[in-house]
């Protein structure tokens, strides 16, 4: 159903955000992103002791596209 909508003042959108105005069948907002995280990372509590003597994080790879997204709609 249609609406009438006054001003609208946006101050700031984000890089991955989606802004809309009226009537809208479907939005489908696509993103990716890679991360690289060594032993003992992402660990969340109270009381976290990890003993990582020898870590390493690999990142490099040979590959250049890991999941495509362009023709995802």
């Amino acid at each position: 159903m249609p609406a009438i909508v006054g001003v609208v003042q946006v101050i700031s959108l984000g890089s991955s955000s989606i802004f809309n105005i009226g009537d809208v069948y479907s939005i489908s907002p696509v993103s990716n992103a890679k991360t690289f995280a060594g032993a003992g990372s992402f660990n969340t509590g109270d009381a976290i002791h990890n003993l990582n003597h020898i870590s390493s994080t690999n990142v490099h790879e040979t590959d250049g596209i890991d999941q495509p997204i362009a023709f995802n709609v």
